[in-house]
C-alpha cells in the first residue's frame, strides 16, 4: 500500500512533466493520442503507422526515440513502469492474499511456453522487474514469515553454459571450467583487447551480445539495444561469429532442422514445435528461425530445473529438512525456498548439490553447472 501511494506520487509528476513537453494535457495511456501528440504535434521523425492508421507507440518505438534523446519518451516509457507495477502488483497483490493462509499463492502451468518453462500466473510473480529500482523494491514486499528467511538458490549463465555445450566452443567450455568472466572473455576476443585491459563499455557491449546470440538477435536489434549504429553491430557480430564459429554452424543446423521437421529437440530429446518456420512473411518467418535457435538451449535449461525440482523434495527427506524447508517460487532459472533460520547452510548445500547434478544420470554436460546463492528476510534481498 505504502509503494502504491509512492508510484502514484511519481505517476502524477511525471504526467505534470509530459504535459510541459507537449503543451497540452492528454490521455498518455492512449496510444493513438501519444502516437498524435509525438509525430503531428511535436513533428518528431521516426513515426510508423500500424494497419489501423494510428501511430504505433510500443516499447520499442519508445525506446528509440528515448535513445535519440527526445526526453518525452523516455518519460513516457517510466510513466509505463509505474503505471503497470500498481495495477498488476501494488493495487492488485493487496487484494489476492488467501484469506485462509494470509499469503499470496501464485499457479504454475506447464505447458503453455514453447520452451516448456512454467509460467506463473493469478499473479504472475515472474515478471516482477529485476533490472529496475522500482521492482526490486516490490520484491522487499515478499517476506519469510517469524523464525524463518528466504533461500534463493539460480542457475548462473544457465543458457550461456549450455550453448557452449552445444555449439562445443572450446575456449567458452574452458572458461567455464576456470570460472573466468565470460563476458570479459567475448569482450577481449571481439575487441582484441587483454581482458585487464577492458573498459566496462566494452564487457557491457559483450554481454549484450553473448545474451542476444541465445535469442538470435539481428544486428538490429543489437545496434538498437546498445544504442549504436547499424553498421557498429553488425562489425561486432561479424567479429563474433569470427571467434566462435561453431556457434553460426549450429543457428544454421538447427534452423535447417527445423525446416525439415518442423520442430527442434533439447538436449533430452523434448520436441518443441515451431510452426511458424515456413511462414511467407518474413518477420514472422525470422521470429520462428530465432524461436527455434533458442529452444533447444532455453528448452533444455527449463528441463534441467524441472528435474530439480523433482528431486528436491526426496533430497530434504533424506537429510530431515522436511517442513522446516519449503520450495515457494521459481523464476525461470532461480528456486526460492523459505527455511527456518537454523538449517539455512544445511538446506542451501542440499538443493546446490540436487541443482548442480540435475542433468545426470541422462545427460553429461562438457560444462559446470553452478548456482548462485542469496539469503535474505524479503525476497529483495535474498537476490
Amino acid at each position: 500500500k505504502k509503494l502504491s501511494s509512492e508510484f502514484q506520487k511519481q505517476s502524477e509528476t511525471l504526467e505534470k512533466k509530459i504535459y510541459n513537453l507537449s503543451n497540452k494535457e492528454f490521455n498518455i495511456g492512449s496510444p493513438k493520442q501519444l502516437g498524435e501528440i509525438l509525430f503531428l504535434d511535436l513533428g518528431i521523425k521516426g513515426g510508423k503507422k500500424t494497419k489501423s492508421g494510428t501511430y504505433s507507440t510500443d516499447a520499442g518505438i519508445l525506446e528509440n526515440l528515448s535513445s535519440n534523446g527526445h526526453k518525452i519518451a523516455k518519460l513516457v516509457l517510466e510513466w509505463r513502469e509505474l503505471t503497470k507495477l500498481r495495477s498488476t502488483y501494488t493495487e492488485s497483490l493487496v487484494d489476492q492474499v488467501a484469506a485462509s493462509t494470509k499469503r499470496v499463492h501464485t499457479s504454475y502451468a506447464s505447458a503453455t511456453t514453447i520452451t516448456g518453462r512454467l509460467s506463473s500466473n493469478d499473479p504472475n510473480l515472474q515478471n516482477i522487474p529485476i533490472r529496475t529500482e522500482k521492482g526490486r523494491q516490490i520484491r522487499h514486499a515478499f517476506v519469510a514469515e517469524p523464525g524463518c528467511t528466504l533461500l534463493s538458490l539460480d542457475y548462473s549463465q544457465i543458457e550461456l553454459r549450455l550453448l557452449a555445450h552445444i555449439a562445443d566452443i572450446e575456449a567458452l567450455k574452458q572458461a567455464f571450467h576456470e570460472g573466468q568472466d565470460i563476458h570479459a572473455l567475448t569482450a577481449s576476443e571481439i575487441f582484441g583487447v587483454r581482458t585487464q585491459n577492458l573498459d566496462p563499455a566494452m564487457r557491457r557491449k559483450a554481454k549484450a551480445i553473448n545474451f542476444g546470440i541465445i535469442y538470435g538477435i539481428s544486428a538490429f536489434g543489437l545496434s538498437r539495444q546498445l544504442g549504436i549504429s547499424n553498421e557498429e553491430s553488425t562489425a561486432y557480430m561479424k567479429a563474433y561469429f569470427e571467434r566462435y564459429p561453431g556457434i553460426q554452424e549450429y543457428m544454421d543446423r538447427t534452423k535447417q532442422f527445423c525446416r525439415e521437421h518442423g520442430y527442434v529437440e533439447t538436449l533430452f530429446g523434448r520436441h518443441v514445435h515451431v510452426p511458424g518456420i515456413h511462414e511467407r512473411n518474413a518477420a514472422r518467418r525470422n521470429f520462428s528461425e530465432r524461436a527455434a535457435i533458442n529452444a533447444p538451449i532455453q528448452g533444455t535449461a527449463a528441463d534441467i530445473l524441472k528435474r530439480a525440482m523433482i528431486r528436491i523434495p526426496k533430497a530434504l527427506e533424506q537429510n530431515k529438512l522436511s517442513g522446516k524447508a519449503k520450495m515457494l517460487v521459481t523464476v525461470h532459472d532461480e528456486l526460492l525456498f523459505e527455511v527456518e533460520e537454523n538449517v539455512v547452510d544445511q538446506t542451501s548445500k542440499v538443493v546446490k548439490n540436487v541443482m548442480e547434478s540435475a542433468s545426470f544420470p541422462t545427460l553429461h554436460l562438457s560444462v559446470p553447472l553452478t548456482i548462485d546463492i542469496g539469503i535474505g528476510n524479503s525476497w529483495g534481498d535474498a537476490h
